[in-house]
């Protein structure tokens, strides 16, 4: 009886976990580097994202997040155009 409850425990376990992989293979559709200034600074990130816009988005908060202090300076900087926008090959 304990084996067999063992056994379910980690057939349940390994699904989840391939699930979790499985998943996490799909959202890097989308690649992009993004370099933004402001005040002065300047910072570049890379990030990926399930569409283009996700991709965009994230790297460029990363970026300003480096380069801001604050939320209204971090608020602004994500409001500027990026100096540079290079879509990279996924994964």
């Amino acid at each position: 009886m304990k084996s067999r409850t063992g056994l379910i425990i980690a057939g349940v376990a390994i699904a989840v976990i391939g699930l979790m992989i499985y998943s996490s293979m799909d959202l890097a559709g989308y690649r992009v580097e993004v370099c933004k200034e402001f005040q002065g600074r300047s910072a570049c990130r890379t990030a990926s994202g399930a569409n283009r816009e996700a991709a965009l988005r994230t790297a460029s908060d990363n970026a300003c997040a480096l380069i801001s202090s604050g939320m209204t300076d971090s608020i602004a900087c994500q409001g500027t155009t990026p100096v540079s926008v290079k879509w990279l090959k996924g994964n």
